[in-house]
């Protein structure tokens, strides 16, 4: 999808710099993508405590490395 937007000048060489990307739209899509991703992250925080885990602990710990 072609977008024109108008975007700060310093605030996008900043961004360029600090994610290593070569091009603006490089930049906006990494910058996208971290957005929906901290997006579902929060989604996760709010169930948290919501269901209650149901398991064996002492059999999920079988096989496991102690140290």
């Amino acid at each position: 999808m072609r977008t024109n937007i108008d975007i700060d000048d310093d605030l996008m060489a900043d961004a360029r710099r600090l994610s290593g990307q070569a091009t603006k739209k490089q930049t906006v899509e990494e910058a996208l993508r971290l957005y929906v991703r901290l997006a579902r992250q929060k989604d996760v925080d709010r169930a948290f405590g919501k269901y209650p885990w149901r398991g064996d602990l002492a059999e999920s710990r079988k096989g496991r490395r102690v140290g």
